[in-house]
């Protein structure tokens, strides 16, 4: 007789100019939906780190190269929230409006920072390429905030203020988070009515970490360098020694 196995989860497809996104370790679905709507370099990463260890099953972003984001996003958003229970990172902040109609009973999380502090951020973490998802959310030429911090902060103080607006007497509903204000497990815990874990809240990202994986590793431009430096030298090198049937080895094989 034939055994049959534990199905397989299937991928989410992927959208022209997406990847495609996993499903995390199985969550709970009868808990509700859990949307993370601050903007990037606000903590993000640690409430998602936080969220897992809650059983959360969190979706991360989607669509940053897709130049038609405007137009899918809110498709794709309704395809992927059955799939998961908590979501964070571009561009779920953007939708929330559409979130909170489509998916009633759910909770949003609003991270925030000072705004110098986020500027600073960004400045040190966006200044490589010209992706459609931030063009979207800054407008046009302005996919890095070198030369655009007017615009950067206007856009961030803005979102937060509308989302506070909107949100406005629906503390059930909402949270605002501040990690930098020293906001942890309690403010979260208590807001999805989850105890509270005994293991330390997940901090991720923090400026010491930074300067400390900077010291030992180098900056992220300098590591990309060095990837970018690396891979040359592996084609180089795999163009210049052909297998023993005169192909060229495929890099890294």
């Amino acid at each position: 007789m034939a055994l049959v196995g534990r199905a397989k989860k299937p991928d989410v497809p992927a959208k022209p100019g997406t990847r495609a996104l996993k499903p995390q370790p199985a969550g709970r679905p009868d808990r509700p939906k859990v949307f993370c709507i601050g903007f990037h370099k606000t903590g993000t990463t640690s409430v998602k780190d936080a969220l897992k260890i809650l059983d959360y099953r969190v979706a991360g972003p989607f669509g940053r190269n897709d130049r038609n984001i405007a137009s899918t996003v809110e498709a794709t958003a309704r395809a992927l929230v059955p799939q998961f229970d908590a979501f964070q990172d571009n561009p779920w902040p953007m939708i929330y409006r559409f979130l909170d109609k489509a998916f009633p009973g759910s909770k949003f999380i609003l991270t925030v920072r000072p705004t110098e502090k986020w500027l600073s951020s960004v400045s040190e973490h966006f200044i490589e390429g010209t992706p459609p998802m931030r063009e979207w959310i800054y407008g046009p030429g302005r996919a890095s905030p070198i030369g655009n911090e007017t615009a950067y902060v206007e856009r961030y103080e803005r979102h937060n203020r509308e989302v506070q607006e909107y949100f406005e007497g629906r503390a059930s509903d909402f949270l605002v988070f501040n990690l930098s204000g020293g906001d942890g497990w309690e403010e979260l815990c208590a807001f999805l009515d989850h105890p509270v874990p005994t293991r330390p809240f997940p901090w991720r990202n923090s400026k010491t970490k930074r300067e400390q994986r900077v010291t030992v590793h180098g900056s992220r431009e300098e590591l990309r360098r060095a990837r970018r430096e690396r891979r040359r030298a592996q084609a180089a090198g795999a163009s210049q020694n052909p297998g023993p049937d005169g192909i060229a080895k495929d890099v890294g094989s």
